[in-house]
């Protein structure tokens, strides 16, 4: 009786410690390319302009843009993320990125800056796509993306910072 249950001890700690510290090891890839604006999107931007204003580009255009932020050895980021907007879709876009894994990671704008967050004033985006790549999260069309200081991803396990990029207008 008591070997199957040290076994059993052994086998949920096991379960535990492979929860808790593998994510540190394992890395996650994405490659998402930026959505096309369609020509109906485009067309209908540019009717609804007078027409002694230029039309607007087809194309993405850079609202806000921040750097990933060391927190520390465990806990980090590297590379752009930006919010774009695509023929009227507003998106947090993450350029070519790499971001330290850990359980329960999640996205979300920020009102603060410098990492500070509060789950009442930010805007959650969902949970981390993929720890290294190019990837995308979409903005609802009520939320103002100038109210936002910040991009967070905070580890709800733990809860602890992973990294944050402080927005700048572009």
């Amino acid at each position: 009786m008591r070997i199957a249950a040290a076994v059993l001890a052994v086998i949920v700690a096991a379960s535990v410690l492979w929860y808790l510290g593998s994510p540190l090891f394992i890395r996650t890839y994405r490659s998402d390319a930026l959505p096309e604006p369609s020509p109906a999107a485009a067309s209908a931007q540019t009717s609804a302009q007078p027409d002694t204003t230029p039309p607007s580009p087809a194309g993405p255009r850079v609202i806000a843009t921040g750097e990933l932020q060391y927190v520390d050895a465990i806990h980090n980021g590297k590379g752009p993320v930006r919010i774009v907007d695509v023929a009227g879709q507003r998106l947090v876009r993450f350029e070519d990125v790499a971001i330290t894994n850990a359980p329960d990671v999640h996205v979300y704008l920020s009102r603060e800056t410098g990492g500070a967050w509060s789950e009442a004033t930010s805007l959650y985006l969902g949970p981390l796509k993929a720890t290294d790549g190019s990837f995308h999260y979409e903005v609802p069309a009520t939320a103002d993306p100038a109210m936002y200081g910040s991009v967070v991803i905070w580890c709800r396990a733990f809860h602890v910072l992973v990294t944050w990029a402080d927005l700048r207008g572009a």
